[in-house]
């Protein structure tokens, strides 16, 4: 998704880039509310047989570490080459049918709920865990976040003006998979073990 919507890209189609990112980021907050409302509704109702663990209902110490449990769990996933099953993607004949804003915004909403397309990373589900775990405040903005933040890195494509721009974005991002994740694993594992050790004294 990243590659596909380009100044390069939106150019031969007849569309300004930065019109078609921007809805594409504000269709990432939009899904990213959505997915934060079903996620506080559904652990405001887990919260009715077990108030002490869902929606806010917990010790804060001990839903850090069972969200950075989870999280560090997927990131080893990540890393072993596993693959969440599913294959629907955008519908990327939008491209060629529709004008850059509601495809970009289109687009937007279902990378933002997470959950309609493949999801490339199984350290999605520590969000879902989070979601359920927190309150429902925190749930709903945790999932703006999540989304904000995906809908954003569309401005890495901010500079292809070529196919060779084009080629040296796609080594970057191939480059800089292995390292994000072992970053991110070492950064939950450091988080659990606090939290863990927290838990315990």
């Amino acid at each position: 998704m990243l590659t596909s919507i380009t100044p390069l890209g939106e150019r031969g189609r007849g569309n300004r880039w930065r019109i078609t990112a921007a809805w594409l980021v504000a269709g990432h907050l939009v899904g990213g509310a959505a997915l934060g409302g079903v996620l506080a509704g559904l652990g405001a109702l887990a919260a009715l047989a077990a108030p002490d663990l869902f929606s806010g209902g917990g010790d804060d110490t001990t839903v850090v570490a069972v969200v950075a449990a989870v999280a560090g769990l997927g990131v080893a996933f990540d890393l072993a080459g596993g693959r969440i099953p599913g294959r629907r993607q955008v519908d990327e004949r939008w491209l060629n049918t529709y004008r850059g804003w509601v495809y970009g915004f289109g687009f937007g909403v279902q990378l933002g709920v997470g959950m309609v397309t493949v999801v490339n990373t199984a350290l999605f589900a520590a969000v879902l865990v989070a979601g359920l775990l927190l309150s429902p405040p925190a749930a709903f903005g945790l999932s703006v976040l999540y989304a904000g933040t995906r809908g954003i890195a569309a401005v890495a494509s901010g500079r292809v003006r070529s196919v060779a721009d084009l080629h040296r974005l796609h080594q970057a991002l191939d480059r800089s998979e292995r390292v994000v994740q072992r970053s991110l694993l070492a950064a939950v594992a450091t988080v659990a073990s606090v939290a863990v050790v927290a838990v315990t004294l």
